[in-house]
């Protein structure tokens, strides 16, 4: 006897329906997958078998072959039990096949029969909705997560006991309810940032344009501090970027027991030892890596010069592109990548190398060695390059004893926090809605919208053309330096760009001729 139920498979960030075949037929006793199946999803033999004779159901003692269609898709994964378990059941007799019309599920099962959690639930209820399903059926611990998908019936169950008697009464069901969207801690404030203005400015308008940035400093001058503080000056995420990005979660198997809407903006910070398949993403059935886990967020990548340097030239592309294509034999997937990378280094193996206190031990052999790993096509992506100065015993004293206030009130060393300075971000890319094609960020405009909507006052054209002649600019430097200036003249609220906007632009590309 043949039964059908249908189950779904990960591709990249989609669900891809597949077809659970479940064939019985005379011959000595045994169960067979076929088509394509990882070892996770051949072992779901021995699952099946034990959670049916545990769960008080009937194990046939017969040949019977699993077919999961179609068959030049790879499958991975435990999540093809249940859908493989009820098949069983159809083809055995023991549940009308009519129960499973229309159908989808997904679940591990534990042999005493208990349903255990599978990545990707919202992935596979998208895929559901397209694909005209009656009702998708989960275990409990994934229905918050699938309930986000709005127009789909999401059926929770704790065990494979559970599924059955829904399929029997679904009015029995009890609808998952979505969990509240996930918040988190604070973001960190910029007034806990000492000094720095030129840092401090960078963020804003890496805030701003979505650019990319690079600081260089000693060890203790602030690097990380400052990087830490980048999300908060990000526009609060849309409902449709919150939606993705915990698709993204989701697929990649770290969303937890919560299930519920991620609403903060990622920030991710892989160790230098990482891979490129790490960074990248990859595997014989791709998964994303860091670099799309940073989706909507922050891609902080300290100690930069410690990279492999192959591992740092595959960010080329994703960078340029916002997105990330790994290729396989059998197919081919894709990961979103819009991220704002911020990278830090020392300026050289010792770290002390341009401080005025404390001599570098490095010769300049050492030195240029050090910055070869960092190649000119990847810096020429970065469009803001700022150098981070130790601070003065001073400034590190300021806020502590008797100086904490001066007669006037607030210390003059005290900084604006990032409210203040997110208002202003804000205000720049409603400036920047309004204006580019799809309302996107500065950083994402294209060759020929830039030159529609980067007028140039003639004092900042000419400033714009003696520095790509002087510092030998690339054509891609010269646009991110006309980017650069366009998001500084939306700070500033300017409809062109002015010669101060491509100035202070300009003192942002401290390594072009490295």
């Amino acid at each position: 006897m043949l039964a059908r139920c249908s189950g779904a498979a990960l591709q990249g960030l989609d669900g891809v329906e597949v077809s659970v075949e479940v064939d019985i037929a005379p011959g000595l006793p045994g169960l067979s997958i076929v088509g394509l199946a990882d070892v996770a999803v051949q072992e779901s033999r021995e699952r099946v078998r034990a959670a049916l004779r545990n769960g008080g159901f009937r194990v046939p003692l017969t040949r019977v072959v699993v077919n999961l269609a179609p068959a030049d898709l790879r499958k991975e994964g435990p999540a093809f039990d249940l859908p493989i378990a009820l098949g069983l059941m159809v083809a055995s007799a023991q549940l009308p096949p009519e129960q499973l019309g229309g159908i989808w599920c997904a679940g591990e099962l534990g042999l005493d029969g208990r349903l255990r959690p599978v990545r990707g639930a919202l992935a596979l209820a998208l895929a559901a909705r397209r694909c005209g399903a009656r009702a998708l059926v989960l275990p409990a611990a994934n229905g918050a997560e699938a309930t986000l998908v709005k127009g789909l019936k999401v059926w929770c169950a704790e065990s494979l006991a559970q599924v059955v008697a829904l399929l029997a009464d679904p009015a029995r069901a009890s609808p998952c309810r979505p969990l509240p969207a996930l918040g988190g801690p604070p973001p960190l404030d910029l007034v806990d940032v000492k000094g720095q203005p030129h840092g401090r400015r960078a963020l804003e308008i890496a805030a701003a344009g979505g650019h990319h940035l690079l600081l260089v400093g000693p060890p203790g001058s602030g690097k990380t501090m400052l990087a830490r503080r980048l999300p908060g000056l990000l526009p609060p995420l849309e409902q449709q970027e919150m939606l993705e990005l915990t698709q993204l979660y989701s697929v990649a198997g770290l969303l937890g027991g919560h299930g519920s809407l991620l609403r903060q903006r990622p920030f991710r910070a892989p160790h230098h030892g990482c891979s490129g398949a790490a960074l990248i993403g990859g595997g014989v059935i791709p998964r994303p890596g860091e670099l799309s886990l940073a989706h909507h967020g922050v891609l902080f990548l300290d100690e930069l010069a410690e990279f492999r340097r192959d591992v740092l030239d595959q960010l080329r592309q994703p960078l340029e592109e916002g997105e990330v294509w790994i290729s396989r034999t059998r197919q081919r997937s894709r990961f979103p990548a819009q991220v704002a990378l911020v990278a830090a280094t020392n300026p050289c193996p010792c770290g002390w190398f341009g401080d005025p206190e404390r001599p570098c031990r490095c010769g300049e052999e050492r030195r240029l060695r050090y910055w070869s790993r960092l190649s000119g096509p990847l810096l020429d992506r970065i469009d803001l390059q700022v150098i981070v100065r130790r601070l003065a015993a001073e400034q590190l004293v300021a806020d502590f004893g008797s100086r904490k206030r001066s007669a006037g009130g607030a210390s003059p060393l005290q900084n604006e926090a990032t409210q203040a300075v997110a208002e202003r971000v804000q205000r720049a890319r409603a400036r920047m809605a309004e204006r580019n094609p799809g309302g996107c960020a500065n950083s994402q405009l294209g060759g020929a919208d830039l030159r529609r909507h980067s007028r140039l006052a003639p004092q900042a054209l000419g400033l714009w053309e003696g520095a790509i002649r002087q510092r030998r600019l690339s054509a891609r430097a010269a646009e991110r330096l006309l980017r650069v200036a366009r998001t500084i003249a939306d700070l500033r609220g300017e409809a062109s760009i002015q010669a101060e906007a491509v100035g202070e632009a300009l003192t942002f590309r401290s390594f072009d001729r490295l």
